[in-house]
Formats: C-alpha cells, structure tokens, sequence
C-alpha cells in the first residue's frame, strides 16, 4: 500500500460494497436482512461450532496470512485485501522505562504508557501539552522521559487535585490545569510550539484535538477511541477527501454504527465476559417477550443497568424492563423455557457477530485514516502505526503528525 490517501479510497471502496453486511446489528434483527443475497456465507456463520466461535472470539483475523487463509467465513468475504488494507506498521522503541514510574497507575495502564510514552517527539523549544490528562499519569511519565515541564489539561476538578498531588509527591515538572478542552478557551493552550499529546481521548474530545492543533500548527501525538462517544448522531467526515468518499460509496454512518469500531473483548476478564453473555441472553429472551405480547415484530429497546444491578433472575429482569417500557406481563410464563430460547438466541447473535466483527477494524482504520488525512490537508508530516500488541489493548492506532514547517523528530533521551 501506498500513501495514506490511496489506502483511504480503497478501504472506502469495500465498505461501501459490503456495508449490508456490517451496518445492522444481530442483536436487533432474527434473521438479517442480507441472509437473502448471501445464504451460504449465513449458514456457514449459523453452523460455527462452539470450539470454533470460542477461538474466533479471541483472534485476530488479520494477525497473520494464515489467520486469514483458514478463517471458516474466509470464501465468502474479501479477506485478503482487507487484511492488506489493515496492515499498519508497527512503532518500535528500545528505551525501558523505570518500574518505579508505575506508582499509582494500574498495570494494563502502565503498559500502554510505557509503550505510548516514547512515541512522543519534542523539539527543543517545545512545550508538551497533554489532552485530557485525568490524574496526568502519562504528564509525569512524558516529564520524567524528556526531562522537562508538561501541562496536563483535565476538566474534573477532583483529578486535578490528586494529579497535582502525585506530581508534587514523585518530583515532576507537572501542571494540572482545570480545563473543558471542549470550551473556546481551550485554543489558547496550543500554537505552533506546542507538541499535544493523547492517549485514548474519547470521540469528540480528540476531534477537538485534532481541530485545534490544525488551526495553531501544534504537533500532534494521538491514539484514538471511542469514536461513537460524540454529540453527532451521524458521522460527520473530518477530511475533504473523506466527506467525498462517504458520498461517493454510500457509508451512512449513525452513531450507534461507529461503536463496531471498539467492540472487543480481549482485555476483558471471563467474570465479566460470562456476565455480558448472560446480560445479553436476558435482553434477547425479553425481545422475545415483548414481541409476543405487543404483537408486533420489531426490537423494543429497553435501558441499560450498570454492572451489579442487573436483577438476580430472568423474571425479575423481565418484570423491570416491562415496567420500563409500560407492558404488563401475563399472569403465567414457563421461564425456563423462556430463557432457554434468549439462550439460542444468544448463540445465533454470537455467530452473526462474527461476520459483523470482520468489518471492526477495517472500520476503525477507515475513521483513523479519516484523521489522519485531514492533518495531511492542512499540509502534516503524518505518520500512522501501532505503538503496543492487540493484547494490551485493541486500540493500538497511533497518529503522530509534524505541523508545516517543523523538522523532523529527535530521538527520545536515554532514561536513568
């Protein structure tokens, strides 16, 4: 592959022609739409066996030429140039970072700091700004690294107090500054001297980013996430090239598509895997129910309850969520069979998903690439990689994009 503009239309191209496939959600639908057009790609889903979906569950489909040769979907869907399509160059680093920076940061989160950490570039001259800095773990690791001052920008007035805290406590050059990056004050933060940094600023939050940082020429250093966490209830290209491609292919994308994008499970413990699956079983069985008892066959959405408040049985669940949407429940329900039916729901869903799933991370570098295209406009030095494993966290995508102007990046200080 090319250059990133060439990768974007090409990628543009297959979503667009396989979006029947990708755009509708399992859960909402008994038997999708496209099982028409495509039927041996939907009973080749519908009969994956459970050894086979567990594997599936946790692999890569584009990790490898042969992850993507012996994918049982693998006939019917066009893997190969995807897999092409989503091979992203891999950002090394040799500097180890010291175990004692770790204090107070969680473990996965560490990692992903000390993988994220040296990606970062700075000139001499300029000033590091973090986006969205929450206790400003990644400020005083960026501080410590490169040996200078960092202004973590935070809005919650709580996480600038205890990041300042541990700032003062560990001995690093590091501000905490209340600041709604979303607010026009927060322009003043950047200019043509600033290199602003983000690891996993959320939807709106790193557009916003991306918008200033264009605007002042600061440099840019940005793992993405959390794409469908936006005010748009349909996605707005942030690229000239992208907002023509959408036209031109049909990519339609409402909010509650662009979650595909970061649906992954990988880090996520069993506890909370088997409690999701049962979360779900649940829902589906109500859907079931509510179809019956209002005599029309659509999904009727009901609320989501927080882990830990989900009601103890399938018939306590399906009281509330009655109670939520005004239905009244007959008198006499066999709710073992019930269940036993959200159960097959449930598997069918999971096997749907996984043609569904094929689609994420294409879908994810298509928004990516939407960014990373934009800075190109506006005349960026870009530079797209992964800094860490899947494993780490799926949301491995780097931007690191030099303003008009600048040099390239120094190499990051050995660390004592």
């Amino acid at each position: 592959m090319t250059g990133h503009a060439e990768r974007f239309e090409s990628l543009s191209a297959l979503l667009g022609r396989w979006q029947t496939l990708w755009q509708p959600t399992p859960f909402y639908q008994h038997t999708p739409d496209w099982s028409n057009d495509h039927p041996a790609l939907y009973e080749a889903a519908i009969g994956l066996s459970d050894a086979c979906l567990a594997r599936l569950r946790d692999e890569d489909p584009y990790a490898s030429p042969d992850t993507v040769s012996r994918h049982p979907l693998g006939a019917y869907l066009p893997l190969g140039p995807l897999a092409e399509l989503c091979d992203v160059a891999t950002l090394s680093s040799e500097v180890s970072l010291p175990a004692s920076w770790a204090t107070h940061v969680g473990g996965r989160k560490w990692r992903q700091i000390e993988a994220f950490a040296p990606q970062v570039p700075i000139m001499p001259d300029a000033s590091l700004v973090e986006w969205c800095a929450g206790k400003g773990h990644l400020s005083r690791t960026l501080s410590r690294l490169h040996r200078r001052s960092v202004s973590a920008l935070e809005w919650q007035p709580a996480l600038c107090r205890e990041g300042q805290r541990l700032a003062d406590r560990q001995g690093a050059r590091v501000t905490l500054v209340e600041q709604d990056v979303m607010a026009a004050s927060a322009a003043q933060r950047l200019n043509d001297s600033t290199q602003v940094v983000a690891l996993h600023a959320c939807g709106d939050l790193h557009v916003r980013l991306l918008e200033l940082a264009a605007a002042s020429g600061a440099g840019v250093t940005l793992a993405p996430c959390c794409y469908q966490r936006t005010g748009e209830s349909h996605y707005r290209p942030l690229s000239a090239a992208g907002r023509s491609l959408a036209k031109r292919d049909g990519l339609d994308l409402e909010r509650e598509t662009l979650a595909l994008a970061v649906q992954e499970t990988v880090t996520a413990p069993q506890q909370v895997r088997r409690q999701r699956r049962q979360n779900s079983a649940w829902r589906l069985a109500f859907d079931l129910l509510q179809r019956q008892l209002r005599g029309v066959d659509s999904y009727l959405p009901v609320p989501s309850l927080a882990y830990g408040r989900m009601p103890s049985t399938l018939a306590d669940f399906c009281a509330w969520a009655a109670a939520q949407k005004g239905l009244r429940l007959a008198s006499r329900i066999d709710w073992a069979e019930l269940e036993a039916r959200g159960w097959q729901r449930q598997a069918e869903v999971e096997r749907l998903e996984v043609v569904r799933q094929l689609f994420r991370r294409p879908l994810e570098l298509w928004l990516v690439l939407d960014r990373v295209v934009m800075l190109e406009e506006a005349g960026y030095r870009v530079t797209l990689g992964t800094f860490c494993a899947r494993q780490l966290t799926p949301r491995n995508l780097l931007i690191q994009a030099v303003p008009p102007g600048r040099q390239g990046h120094p190499a990051v200080r050995g660390v004592s």
